[in-house]
């Protein structure tokens, strides 16, 4: 893959192979986030877990203390009198035929859907267009609920779902490079918890095998996993 010349340039300033505390790699990701717009800041997980075994495909939600910087655009499928209430707390759309439809057709104007229980017989036979786009609603991750109200709230304050690939990472945005790095720090360390309490009693050997973070359009940097784990 050809760079361009302020990738050149910026990942000179990166020592690839360096182990970062959480602080220092914060500032780096700041530091090289030169692009003319605000980069966001992403971390990746490697995992010492096979996702084909039911109990190690971890999926689950983090309510990130800073929020993502991003505004989430939320779809609540819910019947009536659901979706006043999902309107009322903050839901972008809600209602429940015509966004069957219209999600039918391709719409994909939305980041989240959350749903209550009684709609996903419907909403389910959706699943090869909603699937592959991360969009299905799913208990796990809050977003099947009859208190959907209160999953708007949340959802708008910053929880995220994540869910490990097949080849054993997470990935999550946790921030945009304009925040501060103590606003980063905590928000990455909040990920970082629920990652390590969410770690299945099956798993043997090292859990937590590599943590990355970058900018949207700058070099990796990795952090000192052994210096993150004794945080927590």
């Amino acid at each position: 893959m050809k760079h361009s010349k302020r990738y050149n340039t910026i990942a000179k300033k990166v020592d690839a192979k360096k182990l970062l505390t959480l602080s220092e790699a914060v500032n780096k990701v700041k530091e090289t986030a030169t692009a003319k717009f605000t980069e966001s800041v992403d971390v990746a997980i490697r995992l010492g877990v096979d996702p084909k075994k039911a109990d190690q495909a971890i999926r689950s939600t983090v309510s990130l203390p800073h929020g993502i910087g991003k505004t989430v655009r939320v779809l609540v499928v819910a019947k009536s009198p659901l979706d006043q209430e999902a309107k009322e707390a903050g839901a972008d759309y809600a209602g429940y035929q015509e966004y069957l439809e219209k999600l039918q057709s391709g719409w994909s104007d939305i980041d989240v859907i959350i749903a209550s229980p009684d709609v996903m017989g419907e909403l389910g036979k959706l699943g090869k267009i909603l699937g592959p786009r991360g969009l299905m609603p799913n208990p796990k991750s809050g977003t099947v609920t009859p208190q959907v109200a209160k999953a708007v709230k949340e959802v708008k304050a910053g929880k995220i779902e994540f869910r490990v690939d097949k080849a054993g990472v997470v990935h999550a945005m946790i921030g945009k490079a304009n925040f501060d790095a103590l606003k980063l720090e905590e928000n990455i360390s909040a990920f970082l918890s629920t990652i390590i309490r969410l770690k299945p009693s099956t798993v043997k050997g090292q859990y937590v095998k590599s943590i990355f973070l970058s900018s949207t359009m700058g070099p990796s940097v990795q952090i000192d996993r052994n210096s993150v784990e004794a945080l927590h």
